[in-house]
């Protein structure tokens, strides 16, 4: 199977800094962490081998009233690769897992990189075209998915549509056995198999050899489809595995580290399909014996009912989930007392929601950034009292990493701190390539380094502080306008509860700012002018928003987080048939 064949790919995910003099920024690191680390490449199935051997009968996984220690995970992902072995999964064959959380996932995942095989992420609410894409692209050979509604459906669709060869679905989400709540839907087509019978293939398993963890590729994990066609990063085991090594030495070295090891439940509700779940939240508790209380999906209620009733310790979340948490009557007198640490990320964290958060709790959220090329390990804020990160910054680079930021119209041209341009990252956990694109791999690695799209600066200690994406930049009357910039602004009004701000068609400056508002229950709108005058001493006069829309809901990411595509796609289809009937006026 291809991989890439671009003459960059020496140099990205493989790129060892450890002949880099230490950092500046190293300076700035809480006691006891230091910047230069052992990092030993392994395999994610020697991840898994590891944690098995000194946590074996502790609990892994618990959804719903299931629970499954560590050995059950290990002898029913052994039971999957022979079960998959049979349908004629190997190295260098790729297995499409379309699941919500489930215990079916850490299963299967494992159970197809036991065989050497390749694991291709979907989430369950791509649409069917996206879904096809990535089937075809990653060239998914075995789809496994669940037996309900929606997903059989779907999946049986994709079956008849693709070159998928064989589908695999469970007919309970919790993987037990027993009988599902509806009729089996795939009928006596042989291509079609219950999970129940891949589970009862005793076959004797050997997990493959991966004797390459830092060029072997365990995981396409698609992003990218904010802008254009979806293209799969190819993340292999030791990007995954260094990923939480880097967490891990950020939280848990130190005088006095605040997580410890085997002693740490987490409520993990963010989906596993996605990088910010998998790499640094669920193998990071596997490699150290934490137990993960999995949530199929996000309800309020039910999240914080379970961080009381579990005695949770770690949440890491995305923004819009410390909204609605916040505004639940219960969470005033929530027990949150067992919680020591949580966490934001997916989406750049509004100070004024943390800040609420904060002073409702006393537990501060701790926001990093990353991407899903990078695994996605970037930086990290501070756990320790009076190393937090600055108001608005994002943290510090992690351990084993180069952040440098270059000119946006010179990607070759470093600039120095307090200087703004894009941010590139240099290090173990970067990808590989991307899939099948060499052409997007080489402009990605210009310079030597990866170049993340994302607009920032690094202040004298280096923290690093994001404002905005590369391409979400609006440019409005020879301005850069950042839409991060306003959103911020915007949520210091206290009616306002969640806010987007994209640029829209102006006929006068090329492109003005638009924001998107939803109000906290029981607010009234604010006239144009009104929001303007607010926000009048926090931004300047050409970021002052030229429009504003007042919604119930705003539409967002299967992670939960804020997403602008849908607005852009209507503000662009509003321009274009306004444009239109001009034209058929001036005609007429």
């Amino acid at each position: 199977m291809p991989q890439s064949s671009s003459p960059r790919e020496a140099i990205s995910a493989n790129t060892s800094v450890e002949h880099d003099a230490e950092p500046y920024w190293a300076g700035s690191y809480p006691p006891g962490v230091t910047w230069r680390l052992p990092l030993k490449p392994r395999s994610v199935t020697g991840l898994l081998a590891g944690a098995v051997a000194k946590y074996g009968p502790q609990p892994l996984v618990s959804f719903g009233d299931a629970t499954f220690t560590y050995d059950d995970i290990d002898r029913l992902s052994d039971r999957a690769a022979a079960g998959l072995r049979r349908l004629g999964v190997g190295p260098g064959r790729q297995v499409g897992l379309y699941l919500p959380n489930t215990p079916v996932y850490p299963i299967m995942f494992f159970g197809a990189l036991k065989l050497g095989a390749r694991v291709v992420n979907m989430s369950p609410l791509d649409a069917p075209r996206e879904l096809r894409h990535k089937i075809e692209d990653g060239e998914v050979s075995v789809l496994v998915t669940l037996a309900l509604p929606p997903f059989a459906d779907t999946a049986l669709k994709l079956l008849a549509e693709t070159d998928v060869t064989d589908l695999v679905m469970a007919r309970r989400a919790d993987a037990l056995p027993g009988d599902g709540p509806l009729p089996w839907p795939g009928g006596d087509d042989p291509h079609i198999h219950d999970l129940q019978d891949l589970l009862a293939c005793s076959d004797p398993i050997t997990p493959v050899d991966v004797a390459d963890p830092v060029n072997e590729v365990a995981v396409l994990q698609y992003t990218g489809g904010t802008t254009g066609v979806p293209k799969a990063a190819m993340l292999t085991h030791s990007n995954l595995v260094i990923s939480t090594e880097m967490q891990n030495a950020w939280t848990m070295t130190g005088d006095e580290p605040i997580l410890k090891v085997g002693d740490e439940t987490m409520l993990l509700v963010l989906p596993l399909f996605h990088i910010y779940a998998l790499s640094p939240c669920f193998l990071r508790s596997v490699d150290c014996g934490w137990h993960v209380v999995l949530h199929p999906r996000f309800d309020a209620a039910t999240v914080l009912k379970d961080l009381v009733d579990r005695k949770v310790t770690i949440f890491p979340g995305v923004p819009t989930m410390y909204t609605a948490l916040m505004g639940l009557p219960q969470f005033k007198t929530a027990d949150l007392s067992c919680l020591r640490s949580c966490a934001s990320g997916g989406a750049p964290l509004p100070v004024e929601v943390r800040e609420a958060f904060e002073r409702a709790t006393g537990i501060p959220v701790l926001e990093g950034w990353g991407m899903t090329e990078t695994s996605p390990a970037g930086t990290g804020s501070p756990m320790i009292e009076g190393y937090r990160a600055p108001r608005g910054s994002c943290g510090l680079p992690l351990p084993g990493l180069i952040l440098e930021i270059v000119d946006l119209n010179d990607p070759l041209k470093l600039l120095p701190p307090g200087e703004t341009g894009e941010l590139c990252i240099r290090g173990p956990n970067v990808m590989k390539g991307y899939w099948k694109r060499p052409e997007a791999t080489e402009d990605a690695f210009a310079g030597g380094r990866f170049h993340t799209g994302d607009v920032g600066y690094m202040d004298e200690k280096g923290y690093l502080f994001l404002v905005d994406r590369k391409k979400d930049m609006i440019l409005s009357g020879g301005f850069n306008v950042y839409p991060r910039v306003i959103e911020e602004a915007i949520y210091e009004h206290p009616s306002v509860a969640e806010v987007i701000v994209i640029g829209v068609p102006d006929s006068y400056r090329g492109q003005a700012a638009k924001a998107f508002i939803k109000l906290k229950d029981g607010a009234d709108e604010l006239s144009l002018d009104a929001l303007r005058d607010f926000l009048t001493d926090k931004i300047g006069r050409h970021e002052l928003p030229a429009a504003v829309e007042y919604r119930d809901d705003l539409p967002k990411t299967p992670v939960g987080k804020l997403s602008k595509k849908e607005l852009v796609a209507e503000e662009r289809a509003k321009w274009a048939a306004t444009q239109a009937a001009a034209e058929q006026r001036a005609r007429a």
